[in-house]
């Protein structure tokens, strides 16, 4: 039995939400985008309306307003768009359980099996489509082919429910001509080095030599090779499938510059409790810590140090980062954004490793203490129960890291070492 691989992409999703919600803001320009006064002012999708004004999704509101004075830029609700992208899902599982997502507002479907049910997967996945248009007002991009790789560049080929077929017989017309960065993970390096070798289009990635694929990009290049070739038999993963955890992240654009060490502790204090708390949440400790900092010019260093132990402690975490900013030597410091990130984790590690130089209950005190002081924050709020010193400089520091994490980019389509 062939393949039918589907990927879906609600249209202009976080915009098409809030028409949903408001059917007046269809006749206005509009878009979602963050607070400049956050400084988290970017595009982070548009309407129709407001596209026919130049306006792009990731350019700043400041040049969006340029184009569209009377724009009206709503901000993001992430809880309403988590809830109505799973109901679109939940239509999906209808069908089948291999519904795999890809960020909120795209995600791929095996319809192979579904077949002996409901018939042919070409016109299942037109009646999916349907159905979602029907039941919530939504319209969503399909692409149908015989591989995740082809399947997703199909449903970019046409927007506003539009709905595209590869197959093993036209992909090669269809597919090839396409410039290189249509195909999954050439981003704007990618594409760079790949035209730089000559390489523009999909059909001449399909034909490059392996062996200079390999030298340029490593396991990489052949990858890419194969995906361009339609050479791509990676399962869609089961509805019910959770990624392997191998690294927590957490960063922070804060509201002014960080003109001082002492500001940029307080700031990693309260990225390494949140650090922390997900840590434990999820019964993992990390070995490796890394910072970035990114300045306002928008350039961005970063340093990774690896600890004596694995921890989920907020204390070592804390203490790991500032030693990467003291190994920075900043001759000067005026930050616009910091990150932090834990990695090399092991899972259920319940057991501290004894230092010869602390005392053995220290760790078993402290975690106590980090525990206390989430219960609290968890019942009454995060301002409950703080340092003073992050009061010093409210301003910067007023964030409630322990708010639900959202994932607004799709997480990478690999997870694991690439195989070739």
């Amino acid at each position: 039995m062939k393949r039918v691989i589907v990927h879906s992409d609600i249209n202009h999703c976080y915009a098409q939400l809030e028409e949903m919600r408001d059917p007046s803001l269809r006749n206005i320009p509009m878009a979602v985008g963050g607070s400049e006064e956050k400084r988290h002012g970017i595009i982070l999708a548009k309407n129709d309306l407001a596209k026919t004004y130049g306006i792009k999704t990731g350019e700043s509101l400041r040049q969006a307003k340029a184009k569209c004075p009377q724009l009206l830029i709503i901000h993001p609700d992430y809880d309403s768009y988590m809830y109505y992208t799973e109901k679109v899902k939940d239509i999906y599982r209808q069908y089948t359980d291999q519904v795999e997502s890809f960020g909120l507002d795209e995600a791929w479907m095996d319809l192979t099996h579904s077949q002996l049910l409901f018939g042919d997967g070409i016109e299942l996945a037109q009646k999916i489509q349907d159905e979602v248009y029907q039941k919530l007002g939504l319209t969503v991009s399909m692409g149908v082919s015989f591989n995740k790789v082809f399947a997703k560049l199909a449903s970019d080929l046409f927007k506003h429910k539009g709905f595209a077929l590869i197959t093993e017989d036209n992909f090669q017309q269809m597919v090839w001509p396409l410039p290189v960065e249509e195909l999954l993970m050439v981003g704007s390096r990618t594409k760079k080095k790949l035209n730089e070798m000559g390489i523009y289009t999909i059909g001449s990635l399909a034909a490059a030599h392996p062996e200079l694929l390999s030298k340029r990009f490593g396991v990489m290049g052949l990858l890419l090779k194969r995906y361009a070739a339609g050479e791509d038999d990676t399962p869609v993963r089961h509805k019910d499938y959770q990624r392997p955890v191998k690294s927590v992240g957490c960063s922070k654009t804060v509201v002014k510059d960080i003109e001082s060490i002492g500001q940029l502790q307080e700031v990693f204090r309260v990225l390494a409790e949140t650090a922390a708390v997900r840590l434990k949440a999820d019964h993992y400790k990390g070995s490796v810590v890394s910072i970035w900092l990114r300045d306002t010019d928008l350039k961005g260093k970063g340093l990774q140090m690896k600890l004596s132990q694995s921890t989920d402690l907020a204390r070592d975490l804390l203490n790991a980062a500032m030693q990467l900013v003291y190994k920075l030597n900043l001759e000067e410091i005026k930050l616009r954004s910091v990150g932090i990130h834990v990695s090399g984790l092991v899972h259920k590690a319940d057991v501290d490793q004894l230092d010869l130089f602390t005392p053995p209950d220290d760790r078993i005190r402290q975690r106590a203490l980090e525990k206390t002081m989430y219960e609290i924050r968890k019942q009454y709020g995060y301002d409950s129960c703080r340092f003073a010193s992050s009061k010093v400089d409210a301003e910067i520091t007023d964030f409630d890291p322990l708010g639900l994490l959202h994932q607004v980019h799709p997480v990478g389509v690999l997870d694991g070492p690439v195989k070739v």
